[in-house]
């Protein structure tokens, strides 16, 4: 009898979409693969609300996502994709080429047809964080609230000075430890030390010292992806602990958790407070990924 009330109450419809759910979240987190060369793949994202200086308010960060290097670009809102693309070709493509994707939110600048078609010129693949996994694009974020900090630190008693500061927020960010390198994205990147900003007597370098500069950087570039690769195993490790690792297959039927005010299609109701809070079931169609499914949803929700 208990094992039939069981199934009954797992099963039962009005449960699976209204009852709190305390599990922790599903599925297994799935880190980005480790990029093989520097600039080849790399993260973008924009710091906005900043207060308008010399006709700029928005700060554009891109982020080399092997050796951390970043670039930090002043813009000024309202800005359009072509205008951001101009910046790009810029300020990036013309030290480090064309890379080969770029990983960014869905903002409309990102999602617009001009930006789609012209880094499909160039080759580059464009990946986009998932609408409800915002993390995919973690490493810029954290980049942001570096920057952030900085010129709040520096410019707190006159925020329109921020603008004055960025030159060097950008270098104090290319500069600094990080712990998942084991040294600094202006070592990963160049090769040596950073200069120091007040230069002592500098002796001149043989050819011997340039080749022995050379078979540094690339022992340093192999033990950076090592470095890397056990700081990620570290992280999904620490994540997963808070995690299940829920697999689905095509023709499963689940239930899907939403935020109504996030898609009104699947949710139009009179009163959202006492919505469902599952919405379903939905047929899976297809398997996309470790932890991406793609639904057969009803006709007038497409």
């Amino acid at each position: 009898m208990r094992k039939k009330i069981k199934e009954y109450v797992q099963a039962c419809e009005v449960c699976q979409r209204n009852k709190y759910q305390t599990l922790v979240p599903g599925g297994l987190i799935q880190p980005l693969p480790v990029p093989q060369q520097i600039w080849s793949d790399i993260s973008m994202d924009f710091i906005g609300g900043l207060p308008k200086a010399r006709g700029k308010d928005s700060i554009l960060v891109v982020v080399d996502r092997l050796t951390k290097y970043a670039h930090f670009l002043p813009l000024a809102h309202p800005y359009s994709a072509k205008d951001v693309a101009e910046l790009f070709i810029k300020e990036i493509v013309r030290l480090h080429g064309f890379p080969s994707s770029i990983v960014s939110d869905r903002d409309k600048v990102f999602l617009s047809n001009f930006w789609a078609e012209l880094f499909k010129k160039a080759g580059t693949k464009l990946k986009y964080s998932s609408a409800y996994h915002p993390q995919s694009d973690g490493q810029t974020e954290v980049v942001n609230r570096c920057v952030e900090t900085y010129l709040r630190c520096l410019t707190g008693r006159k925020p329109k000075q921020w603008p004055n500061w960025l030159s060097w927020a950008e270098y104090w960010y290319n500069t600094n430890y990080h712990a998942s390198l084991k040294g600094t994205p202006f070592e990963a990147l160049y090769g040596r030390k950073p200069p120091i900003l007040v230069k002592g007597d500098v002796s001149l370098s043989s050819v011997e010292e340039v080749n022995r500069l050379t078979a540094e950087r690339n022992e340093m570039l192999g033990e950076l992806r090592e470095q890397l690769l056990k700081a990620q195993d570290v992280m999904r490790s620490q994540a997963n602990k808070h995690r299940r690792n829920v697999k689905f297959k095509a023709g499963d039927m689940v239930y899907l958790k939403i935020q109504p005010y996030k898609l009104k299609s699947l949710a139009k109701r009179m009163n959202q407070k006492l919505s469902p809070r599952f919405y379903g079931p939905y047929e899976i169609e297809q398997k996309i990924g470790a932890v991406a499914y793609k639904l057969k949803l009803p006709e007038d929700n497409r």
